[in-house]
């Protein structure tokens, strides 16, 4: 959906606003880069150049080595990073309406490369991200990460119930105008300008990056964006609707989360070979023709597979259920798909919207406290007009849906959008939906001439953002990564370059106009250990590319994998061997994942 008038002059408000309040002159003189001893961290210097919608309620000097963060108050990042450059902190609050605020953290490094990063959140929740501001900071960018306008948690919507105001500043304009502010405070702090201007962002980041691209095409120079949940009204309406295929438990159509691992097992067995490698991953999920026969019960002497006649096997309804997944979004009365669902391979996490004992918050919660706002509704009521309604409204004009990116390619932005091919919350399909009505809007549908600005990458194996329940390389550099490694991590330990992380990457292709053909993923022994040695490494490829093994080398070896658009020399198969894999297990199940 394309910004109302009132969204595009709202933009025009902020911007003027904040131009007619600055007065810092720039100064080239680069010796002011470096803000020796917190000499210049002071709450009066950055006041002056703020509207007066906006002020400094924390500034801070941190010296190198410690902490800085909101441990006592931040509920969707509570741990502090550790062991920070040496940097000035500052978080400034804004209101947005007479109604609503939001506050931004800002990173000032007193080692600064000239560049500044705006990294995203996750979920419905509420809350700078010092984590991801730390990883970022420890590579010398000036760096900032709005809390969206509220504090809660990732899965929390209560905050949002008859909250027009907090839904918008949620939807778009608290990182529009905290990247505004951010960029005045940034170029005062240092007496110089900003030279590029990145952002990094999964799930709800990835979406908060689109939607700053498509409303202001000039924020950014280089955009990173993991796992869009961009398609909010179609997205978190559909994983509502997902509940009624699988709820209540009580019906012989539910799939109970339990069981999940098991069918994963099942359709690791039948597609890993596809891509032409048995390894344990499945590389070419979307050429995989799951053989529902095979996890359909059969007690007969010639069942079709182990899981088949295992306890665990699925009912007809079941089997139903798992299709109805796989298939996406279709509206019952016409047979139209609205949505895309989620891959063979995506099993193991399809936990967080098949859930535990009820509809995904995600999904229920979207529907009670952003559209309907009525917390009295169920799951059992959902019907498809509230699709209708969800279209209609798009509370907070969140929905990034809008496909022309001429603006943003015609001033020289690149973008890439990466997305974990067994991701079960956002459907990888969903990312490769965006880039293709993307192309086709801005280029024409010709990707030879898209690549020169947009790139996507498929990462095979990872789910949600990071991590693996198979083993496979997940760790590149994305959004939230480092700090599951860590809370004093950045990059990819042990291979900080533009080889292996894509934000580095990102910064090669926009500087120096190096494009991103491949970054290299790393596993380790141990899922967030890197000091338990290297398990894996290989290439993720840019679209249309994918990853081919040379045939001979380790297959756990980068060097043995190369990007190639030829097709794989081994035939569709459902029967591929069994590949037994010590992390074909749900990994961190009881966590939940941030759309």
């Amino acid at each position: 959906m394309r910004c109302s008038g009132l969204l595009q002059f709202s933009i025009r408000l902020v911007a003027l606003a904040t131009a007619a309040t600055a007065s810092a002159s720039i100064n080239d003189d680069d010796s002011i880069r470096r803000q020796a001893g917190g000499s210049n961290c002071n709450a009066v210097a950055l006041a002056k150049v703020l509207p007066t919608a906006a002020k400094v309620e924390r500034i801070e000097y941190v010296s190198a080595g410690s902490s800085f963060g909101e441990p006592l108050t931040n509920l969707e990042f509570p741990i502090p990073p550790t062991n920070l450059p040496e940097l000035c902190a500052a978080i400034i609050a804004v209101a947005s309406s007479p109604v609503s605020s939001y506050r931004f953290g800002l990173f000032l490094p007193a080692e600064w490369n000239g560049r500044f990063l705006a990294v995203g959140n996750g979920g419905f929740g509420g809350g700078i991200n010092w984590p991801d501001m730390s990883a970022g900071v420890r590579q010398d960018f000036a760096v900032v990460s709005t809390d969206t306008g509220h504090n809660s948690t990732a899965t929390d919507v209560l905050w949002a119930l008859n909250q027009p105001e907090m839904k918008t500043d949620w939807g778009w304009r608290a990182l529009h105008g905290s990247v505004v502010l951010a960029k005045t405070l940034v170029t005062t702090y240092y007496a110089k300008p900003i030279s590029y201007s990145y952002y990094s962002g999964c799930s709800t980041g990835g979406r908060m990056g689109l939607k700053e691209v498509q409303i202001s095409p000039t924020s950014f120079d280089g955009v990173l964006v993991g796992a869009p949940a961009w398609y909010t009204n179609h997205l978190n309406t559909w994983i509502c609707k997902i509940a009624s295929y699988n709820w209540p438990a009580d019906d012989p159509k539910h799939i109970d989360w339990q069981t999940l691992p098991l069918i994963s097992a099942e359709i690791m067995r039948q597609c890993d070979s596809v891509d032409g490698v048995t390894d344990g991953i499945i590389s070419s999920p979307e050429k995989c023709n799951v053989d529902y026969d095979a996890l359909r019960c059969n007690k007969s002497s010639n069942a079709p597979s182990n899981f088949s006649s295992s306890a665990s096997c699925l009912n007809d309804a079941q089997v139903g259920t798992l299709q109805n997944v796989y298939n996406g979004y279709v509206i019952d009365a016409t047979g139209e798909n609205v949505n895309p669902g989620y891959l063979p391979g995506s099993e193991d996490q399809l936990y967080t919207v098949m859930n535990y004992s009820d509809a995904s918050p995600y999904g229920l919660g979207y529907l009670r406290y952003f559209l309907l706002n009525d917390p009295t509704f169920e799951a059992s009521q959902f019907n498809d007009t509230l699709l209708q309604l969800a279209e209609y409204y798009d509370p907070g004009n969140a929905t990034a849906d809008d496909y022309d990116l001429t603006p943003f390619r015609d001033r020289g932005g690149k973008m890439l959008l990466y997305h974990g091919a067994a991701d079960g919350l956002v459907p990888t399909t969903a990312g490769s939906m965006y880039y293709d009505l993307a192309i086709q809007k801005t280029s024409g549908g010709n990707v030879t001439a898209a690549r020169d600005f947009f790139r996507r990458l498929e990462v095979p194996g990872m789910q949600h953002c990071y991590l693996s329940a198979v083993g496979a390389p997940w760790a590149f550099g994305g959004a939230f990564q480092a700090s599951f490694l860590g809370n004093d991590t950045y990059s990819v330990p042990g291979f900080a370059d533009a080889k292996h992380d894509v934000l580095l990457a990102l910064v090669n292709w926009v500087e120096h106009g190096v494009p991103v053909d491949q970054v290299v993923a790393t596993a380790w022994n141990n899922l967030t250990d890197p000091s338990s040695g290297v398990l894996r490494q290989r290439p993720v490829c840019a679209y249309p590319e994918t990853a081919k093994w040379d045939g001979s080398g380790n297959i756990d070896e980068a060097a043995s994998w190369s990007c190639s658009n030829e097709p794989s020399q081994v035939a569709n198969s459902a029967g591929a061997m069994s590949y037994m894999n010590p992390f074909s297990v749900i990994a961190d199940v009881f966590r939940i994942f941030p759309i």
